[in-house]
């Protein structure tokens, strides 16, 4: 399946927005369902098998099966479809890590944690079995450990219910190392191939390695059919002798000699994990000196009276003589015998097994450390190890914050162990941090802000709350990163809640001089600006306008106009230049001109009485004074000047005298 399937909206309601994982059949898809509002994961099965009319007939079946179980360790399904050529299940989405990474991020789980996953996953598969309804792919892959520390197991792509006429005993579906011998062997399967599934589960959990390698899925496959695992306490000597017995129960090759069904599994569990005493009967794959577990556990093993045979008998306590069994008190010297017939019998017999399992998990072949690889290149992995004898086997990427995009993460078996030379060791590369795309948390609650933002593997964090007028009191009004950016998962993303709204009204000042003006908005808690404009309606000093009413954030600022009064009209000035004293004038006072004459003498009699210059010109304020300058021809009277008798009505225009309108 192509990355085309990102963006794409499966029957105009799922829209797929990243492909997180990939199995045989199917892709599986992070999705926003457009109709509730909530992220799913979406399963689409790969187009090869689309065409297949079996495939599709189990993919449908899976749906149809797994809708109808109900349990809080079980995935739960919403629905499937088919769009177009592309089947897919709808099923909740699940935040946290499955069982096999955490196996090869850290190792050995601890002990207590391994019981409660198993009968977490037993509760799960008895729900199913109850269902007439058979796993077949019970693996740490398919069990997911939640942020709360409970599991859920995913997957019945492989299961089988009822009368589905899909059984092919000739095709083992499954996953080698977890397979039971008769699913590797292609026979008819029941429920007691799921236990035996999760003993591998819950064995690999406590030890950190499973019980059977090999070069390829054939090789193991064959190893689970004929050869009896190393106890779990070859691998890790801590574990608790009770638990040990537990999951090698769950692993006998014999289905009828495993716990009758995953409820009594889940039981046997649950007392451990009580500290009861636990009936675990015979364990035909377990040497004597695991079942002589210490009387003073907080945990008895109590073998089945049944009398034991075949292999069984290696771990049968020593029985009564037969006329003990009818209650008569034995000989003495009979008594005697027998105690020590029976040890005799006891160290034969733990002699025996001792030497099979050393000859089981010391067969001849060389025991090499596994190189320490974590940190470097695969390329320099890869070489130091094909160095040691191994060979290179998986190599799974995965996101880790702690490790260098490119570097090992860890090896399966782990670094420092012991191996067989030529055996496989699987790889887990980093693929650095992963980077989301950060969602907007605006007018979502807190309690949506954190999904959305732990979806994606963001951290959230709630700030302060702020006032907002956009949004309302308890959503979400401000966040620390901008929507759309890009975040590494694990980064921390703070959002603030709104307090609500922190308006006040502004106070209309319109009309108001301007001292009074400022003074209300100032008493309002409002800053101002203040400009100045002419207005012909406004008295010169008061407030023409504001520019905000209503309610605002106090704080903000306010701009006010100041009127100037009206505003002065300019109009062009005449040029009146050349013109005759009285048609100069009368045209100034047209134009809205006030004048001012002046006289001016001069020696052309063509100049009398004509204006020889003006004081403004262009454009000026309506009603200014023009001071225009006239001349005064030369004196033609013949009188004597000196009689002091000259003409009356030219002494008006003497050089110097002026006149103005009014």
């Amino acid at each position: 399946m192509a990355t085309s399937m990102v963006g794409r909206v499966l029957n105009d309601r799922y829209e797929i927005t990243e492909r997180v994982g990939i199995g045989g059949m199917a892709e599986v898809y992070r999705a926003q369902d457009k109709v509730l509002g909530r992220m799913v994961a979406v399963k689409v099965m790969l187009p090869q098998y689309a065409a297949d009319e079996t495939f599709t007939k189990r993919f449908r079946l899976e749906a149809a099966s797994a809708a109808r179980l109900q349990s809080p360790y079980i995935v739960s399904i919403y629905d499937w479809g088919l769009d177009g050529d592309t089947y897919y299940i709808v099923m909740e989405f699940l935040r946290g890590t499955d069982l096999k990474t955490a196996i090869q991020e850290r190792g050995a789980i601890n002990q207590r944690k391994v019981a409660e996953i198993g009968s977490q996953v037993a509760q799960a598969l008895s729900v199913a079995h109850g269902a007439s309804i058979i796993h077949r792919d019970i693996k740490p892959q398919n069990i997911m450990i939640q942020p709360d520390g409970n599991i859920k197991v995913m997957d019945f792509g492989i299961a089988r219910a009822g009368d589905a006429g899909l059984s092919q005993t000739s095709t083992v579906l499954g996953t080698a190392h977890y397979v039971s011998p008769e699913q590797a062997q292609g026979k008819e399967l029941g429920a007691a191939s799921d236990i035996y599934s999760l003993g591998i589960v819950m064995y690999e959990a406590a030890t950190g390695k499973l019980p059977f390698e090999g070069q390829d899925a054939v090789s193991v496959a064959v190893k689970q059919v004929n050869e009896i695992p190393a106890p779990p306490s070859s691998v890790n000597p801590n574990i608790d002798p009770t638990l040990e017995l537990i999951i090698m129960k769950a692993l006998e090759k014999d289905p009828a000699k495993r716990f009758t069904d995953a409820s009594e599994m889940r039981h046997a569990l649950n007392d451990f994990l009580a500290g009861r005493p636990v009936n675990i009967g015979d364990v035909s794959t377990m040497p004597t000196t695991v079942m002589g577990a210490s009387a003073g556990s907080t945990t008895t093993v109590m073998p089945r009276s049944a009398a034991p045979s075949g292999p069984a008998a290696t771990t049968a306590l020593p029985t009564q003589s037969a006329g003990s069994s009818f209650g008569m008190p034995e000989e003495p010297e009979k008594k005697g015998k027998n105690k020590v017939i029976a040890a005799v019998v006891a160290i034969i017999a733990i002699v025996a097994i001792a030497a099979g399992v050393f000859a089981l998990t010391n067969s001849g072949a060389e025991m090499v450390d596994v190189p320490k690889v974590s940190g470097e290149t695969l390329a320099q992995a890869t070489s130091e190890l094909e160095a040691a004898g191994f060979v290179i086997g998986d190599t799974t990427e995965v996101y880790n914050s702690e490790v260098e995009e490119g570097k090992v993460v860890s090896t399966n078996p782990e670094g420092g162990m012991k191996a067989e030379a030529g055996s496989r060791i699987d790889i887990t590369v980093s693929k650095g941090t992963e980077s989301v795309t950060v969602p907007s948390l605006l007018g979502k609650s807190a309690d949506e802000a954190r999904a959305a933002l732990e979806d994606l593997g963001l951290t959230a964090e709630q700030g302060d709350d702020v006032y907002s007028d956009k949004y309302e009191e308890g959503k979400v009004a401000k966040q620390s990163v901008k929507s759309g950016s890009k975040a590494s998962k694990g980064d921390t993303i703070t959002f603030n809640l709104s307090k609500g709204s922190n308006l006040t009204d502004i106070p209309n000042v319109v009309g108001f001089t301007k001292d009074a003006a400022e003074s209300a908005l100032d008493g309002a808690g409002f800053h101002y600006d203040t400009v100045y404009d002419n207005s012909s309606s406004v008295p010169e000093g008061n407030v023409i306008s504001q520019n905000k009413s209503g309610q605002a954030a106090p704080g903000t600022t306010v701009r006010i106009t100041i009127s100037k009064g009206p505003k002065e009209e300019t109009v062009s000035v005449p040029n009146v230049v050349g013109l005759d004293e009285g048609t100069a004038e009368s045209r100034l006072e047209n134009a809205g001109f006030r004048y001012d004459a002046q006289y001016k003498t001069v020696s052309q009699a063509s100049k009398d009485g004509i204006v020889l210059s003006q004081s403004s010109t262009g454009s000026a304020k309506k009603g200014a004074t023009i001071t225009i300058v006239i001349g005064i021809g030369p004196d033609t009277d013949d009188g004597d000047n000196d009689s002091g008798t000259g003409n009356t009505d030219s002494s008006d225009k003497n050089q110097g005298s002026s006149k103005k309108n009014s």
